[in-house]
């Protein structure tokens, strides 16, 4: 199996790279951020998972082992292919599926393309024994009500988890505890340059 390469990018496709190895073009599935920050010519280094199926042989890979071992254990819910847990890769962040995990948090996972009320719920339930046993991974602390509001009232403006999980860090520490202060203090983490 390959699990590490380090090539250079041939060419950016609609999924993935094409990664140049000895004269050789392997094609890789990527997350979407690190796709769409790509140059054909630039030199990548990536953590890979290989996909052995009867009738084909698929390359997934991340920036750091950390996201692909998130990737892996994604996989191992019932229902959640390798496109998927690439889809949720690309819609989440590692430390925000560990949030939304530790703080029981299913609805942030159905904001995922593709993934139903049922499917976040499997995805919560398996996580969570995972989770916390994983070496390496510190928990990050629980998510008070006041700040779950003002993430949720960013989500429903269209903003994405991750760059709302952004914006609420962006709060100082000091701020009240008020929904509609600390919305409009996270509002202009959007707006600072």
């Amino acid at each position: 199996m390959i699990s590490h390469l380090n090539g250079r990018i041939a060419d950016i496709e609609e999924d993935g790279l094409v990664i140049e190895l000895g004269g050789i073009g392997l094609k890789v599935h990527v997350p979407a951020a690190l796709r769409q920050e790509s140059k054909p010519g630039n030199v990548v280094s990536l953590f890979t998972h290989m996909v052995v199926r009867e009738t084909e042989l698929s390359l997934y890979g991340f920036p750091t082992k950390e996201e692909r071992h998130f990737f892996e254990m994604l996989i191992g819910v019932s229902g959640i292919g390798p496109r998927l847990g690439l889809a949720a890769l690309s819609t989440l962040n590692p430390n925000a599926i560990r949030r939304a995990v530790l703080n029981e948090q299913s609805e942030i996972f159905s904001r995922i393309p593709g993934v139903g009320k049922k499917t976040a719920q499997k995805i919560l339930l398996h996580l969570q024994d995972k989770i916390t046993s994983v070496d390496g991974l510190e928990p990050i602390a629980a998510m008070d009500d006041v700040d779950g509001e003002v993430m949720a009232a960013l989500t429903s403006m269209g903003f994405s988890v991750v760059e709302s999980q952004a914006a609420l860090q962006f709060i100082p520490k000091d701020a009240p505890k008020d929904i509609e202060e600390r919305l409009k203090l996270a509002l202009q983490y959007f707006s600072s340059p």
